[in-house]
């Protein structure tokens, strides 16, 4: 029964995914494609930490909680970029 529930979670975001790469591609601003790039690194942590339980490997657990500290500081940078010009002050 766990095989079935992470096959269709694994299938399910992954079509997110794509959905997500789709609004990156033809997202009219770039505002869009930044939230579109932010919703697929939480798509990316929810397929990592699915693919985890899976498989029962706990060493995927810390590279989704680095992914996630590393999706965060970089949509802030980014967006403070585009709100500002630059990251640093």
């Amino acid at each position: 029964m766990m095989e079935m529930a992470t096959t269709l979670a694994l299938g399910v975001i992954g079509l997110a995914v794509l959905m997500n790469v789709y609004r990156f591609v033809k997202g009219p601003d770039i505002l869009d494609r930044v939230l579109a790039v932010d919703t697929m690194v939480i798509n990316a942590i929810a397929l990592i930490v699915i693919a985890g339980i899976r498989f029962a490997s706990h060493a995927v657990f810390e590279a989704a909680l680095l992914f996630a500290m590393v999706g965060f500081v970089s949509t802030v940078a980014f967006c403070r970029f585009l709100l500002r010009g630059n990251v640093l002050e």
